[in-house]
């Protein structure tokens, strides 16, 4: 391939809207542009994400944020190559949102559709960003979706392991609450925990005793609750320290467990990959520094390369999706406008879910 791929990258899985340009080859691309309109201050007054608001959103912006995109880089349709979206998995009003735009542009202006799962664009995003060669390790750890990955191509994924009921994320968020902290929950953790004792909570590590790369973060919820209760009733109340105390116990809690599980499965991936010389991580919780201090440990003790994306592409963004539906279409591959939007859409489908599954198909 001598002439490079430009492709529109459209975003919508969750509360974030989000378009971007891409340009380049498989495994040497570059940025051209990447907008991203939140919705924070939507949701704030409701404790969580509220999917009728998001998709309302998403449908108001998606239009906007393409021609941000498109002005930003300089350029207009006609020098695309095609328009990728996020088909799923995700909350089904904004990925619907996403996929009736794409479809919608793709038609008018006669250009490929690529349909992409928006796990892959976080599993691909070291690609993007860092040139990083086929196969890695990857802990793909967001506020949805926590699951370690053998990436071996652009559609070959082999989970290790993964949470068994919450993601870290949303354990984030709901611990944030409890503690009287602000949306979203991981930065307000962060933030509250630079001034606290670690040490000073004693909160469980679930499934440490377990040898195997699964996780469980459900039981930490309660676990801050109880300890949450137990201060408050014995002082009459939560002091600034206190909250400090708890939310960086919390923190400590969430990276042990997330470090020690990639220790293991790391271990598990060079079973099957000896060659094995690369650990990444991507997601909106890779952006913690305790958590990426912990996984840069592993990887040195190991003797494993350590990637991880710029903080700004941890979140969701449209960027990942762009680069994910160019490797898609360098491949020779496209969609139609049957293209369904997937609110659930594993990576591994050779795997048994760890989610379980239902009319919708298995979650993760």
């Amino acid at each position: 391939m001598n002439t490079p791929l430009t492709i529109l990258g459209i975003e919508s899985s969750c509360d974030d809207t989000a378009a971007a340009l891409v340009r380049g080859w498989p495994g040497q691309a570059d940025v051209l542009s990447s907008v991203v309109s939140g919705q924070v201050d939507l949701h704030a007054g409701f404790g969580g994400i509220v999917p009728e608001i998001a998709a309302r959103a998403h449908a108001e912006k998606l239009d906007i944020m393409v021609e941000q995109s498109l002005s930003k880089a300089e350029l207009t349709f006609d020098d695309l190559d095609a328009i990728a979206v996020t088909a799923g998995p995700g909350l089904i009003g904004g990925v619907l949102s996403g996929v009736m735009c794409a479809k919608g542009l793709a038609a008018a202006r006669g250009l490929p559709l690529l349909g992409v799962n928006h796990l892959a664009g976080h599993a691909l995003t070291p690609q993007l960003t860092g040139g990083l060669p086929f196969p890695y390790l990857m802990l793909l750890v967001s506020g949805g979706h926590c699951q370690f990955l053998l990436v071996r191509d652009h559609e070959d994924y082999t989970r290790l392991g993964g949470t068994i009921d919450d993601a870290p994320g949303e354990a984030f968020d709901k611990a944030a609450r409890l503690l009287g902290l602000c949306q979203p929950g991981g930065p307000a953790i962060e933030a509250a925990a630079q001034g606290g004792n670690p040490a000073r909570i004693g909160l469980p590590r679930p499934l440490l005793d377990r040898d195997d790369c699964n996780m469980s973060f459900s039981g930490l919820k309660t676990a801050i609750l109880r300890a949450r209760d137990d201060l408050a009733q014995e002082k009459g109340g939560l002091t600034k320290q206190d909250q400090a105390d708890l939310a960086a116990s919390f923190q400590a809690a969430v990276a042990d467990v997330l470090v020690e599980k990639s220790r293991r499965a790391v271990v598990t991936a060079r079973r099957l990959v000896p060659s094995l010389s690369r650990f990444s991580v991507a997601g909106g919780v890779a952006a913690n520094r305790r958590i990426r201090t912990g996984l840069e440990t592993v990887c040195m003790d190991l003797g494993l390369g350590f990637t991880a994306p710029p903080l700004a592409l941890c979140t969701d963004n449209a960027a990942m999706i762009a680069y994910a539906g160019l490797l898609r279409h360098a491949a020779g591959e496209v969609d139609d406008m049957t293209l369904a939007a997937r609110p659930r859409w594993p990576l591994d489908t050779r795997s048994p879910g760890l989610l379980g599954s239902g009319k919708k198909g298995i979650k993760a």
